[in-house]
């Protein structure tokens, strides 16, 4: 039987003026801005349609923005088609809006469970230097051969022929040469503040593992796939064990796509800021259709294809 997967982007998707047409569209949505910033003690909203782009980029504001904007595009579209899904996962932290959508944990626990994150890993990023560099156009082997020779960590496999390393910030700055030499197509300095899914982020894994000790997780109502395993989740002590661990493991998002349509995803709704996720799908499988709820004319294209 086919299924639809709900799919969330990761830190890294935002930009300012997100979510803003869909709240002056659908004043509803408004409220999930609102229970954010009540709980954060900032005023979302504003630093989500107004930034700067400065703040909006720290892992501390970031992680909850995209959040959020996640949560009002996938129950914009939930309200009005009527949808459940069949599958959920996201891309670094949107995964925790897919265990937000699959019921695992509440909205005001995700949003203390994304600013403990995020500052944790920015105050992570403030120890010691580091980066993040995109590869494009090199197999995983040769990838791996970069990493051993200057002590980076593969930290994105996001398609076939897209990958990411994260590393100190010298490391980094000689992957650009390094990898022409192997025939990469280009390689790409990232602007993130430090070298995320890697073991410069121990620091954050270990605090944020101390947080979530208290946080109630439920049973999810349909599989959420996991970052770090590649495959769904098999039960709520496999997710409290594997979500602190996701800060410094590999991200295995082609593996993910490849776990849901084995298990009878045949399309996907990616619902959050961008559409970057979209674009990798159709790297990794072009048999899964696949649409995105970012703006008010993405949400009502996804409308008529899901109607």
């Amino acid at each position: 039987m086919s299924k639809i997967a709900v799919i969330f982007p990761g830190q890294g998707a935002q930009a300012v003026g997100m979510g803003k047409d869909l709240v002056e569209a659908y004043p509803e949505a408004r409220s999930w801005f609102d229970r954010a910033s009540e709980t954060l003690g900032f005023d979302l909203a504003q630093v989500c349609f107004e930034g700067p782009s400065e703040e909006l980029t720290r892992s501390d504001r970031a992680q909850p923005a995209i959040f959020v904007h996640s949560v009002v595009a996938y129950e914009l579209l939930k309200a009005q088609t009527g949808f459940t899904p069949g599958a959920a996962a996201g891309l670094s932290s949107g995964e925790w809006a897919a265990l937000y959508a699959a019921g695992v944990v509440s909205f005001e626990d995700a949003i203390r469970i994304l600013r403990v994150r995020g500052e944790a890993m920015q105050a992570a990023c403030e120890v010691e230097k580091s980066a993040m560099v995109s590869i494009i156009g090199l197999d995983d082997a040769k990838i791996i051969e970069i990493c051993e020779e200057v002590g980076l960590e593969v930290a994105n496999y996001n398609s076939p022929g897209q990958t990411v390393v994260s590393g100190s910030t010298e490391a980094c700055e000689k992957v650009p040469a390094l990898a022409k030499e192997k025939g990469a197509r280009m390689a790409i300095p990232l602007p993130v503040a430090g070298a995320f899914h890697s073991r410069f982020m121990a620091p954050a894994e270990k605090v944020f593992s101390d947080f979530l000790a208290d946080i109630e997780f439920k049973t999810p109502a349909f599989p959420v796939y996991s970052n770090v395993t590649g495959i769904a989740h098999p039960d709520v002590a496999a997710i409290q064990a594997d979500m602190p661990r996701q800060i410094t493991c590999s991200v295995r998002w082609v593996e993910n796509v490849e776990a849901m349509v084995a298990d009878g995803v045949t399309r996907a709704v990616e619902c959050g800021p961008g559409k970057v996720l979209t674009g990798l799908l159709k790297r990794i499988d072009k048999s899964i259709a696949s649409s995105n709820v970012s703006d008010l004319a993405s949400l009502e294209a996804s409308v008529d294809l899901l109607k």
